[in-house]
């Protein structure tokens, strides 16, 4: 048992500072100018156009502008997802086994969505940026899709463990 416990403890452990680089990484990006961040998910925008859009080059030059901005919005925004579903799945396993409705959810998922109001707020004061209300939102869903995932995959480790366990 105390073996079981080490495991879950190096464990905990590698998840925290899993979620420190996560938030670190969140921090970086949320520092860059708007030069800087319109260039680095433009860059993204125009691989991924050029991926699903072999005749893009043929379009207008007002279509592939039009085209340009709805990709690089919704790239943005899946950014936005994605990292936060990352922190919310680094910080629930550090959290550890546990129900979807217990004190311990409730607090992964409380700090995910401070986190991301501080995010947005750190926004506020780097040029050309700002702080939007819905991009909380969609960090916090993707924190929350990032828990899930997390509980989900620790279901399945304990039911493996269990069942090998089981067969010994």
């Amino acid at each position: 048992m105390q073996e079981k416990s080490a495991q879950e403890n190096i464990s905990r452990i590698i998840f925290i500072l899993l979620t420190l680089i996560v938030m670190i990484i969140i921090f970086m990006f949320s520092s860059e100018n708007s030069d800087d961040s319109s260039d680095t998910s433009g860059r993204i925008t125009e691989f991924i156009i050029k991926l699903f859009n072999s005749d893009f080059s043929s379009l207008s030059y007002e279509r592939q502008n039009e085209l340009f901005h709805l990709y690089e919005h919704i790239i943005r925004k899946i950014a936005h997802f994605t990292i936060f579903m990352s922190l919310g799945f680094c910080l629930s396993c550090a959290a550890g086994k546990r129900k979807i409705f217990s004190l311990k959810s409730l607090l992964v998922l409380t700090f995910c969505f401070l986190y991301a109001c501080s995010d947005e707020i750190h926004q506020l004061f780097v040029p050309g940026r700002a702080g939007m209300l819905k991009d909380v939102f969609i960090d916090t869903s993707g924190s929350i899709t990032g828990m899930l995932i997390s509980l989900a995959v620790i279901k399945a480790i304990s039911y493996i463990k269990s069942k090998t366990a089981d067969g010994k």
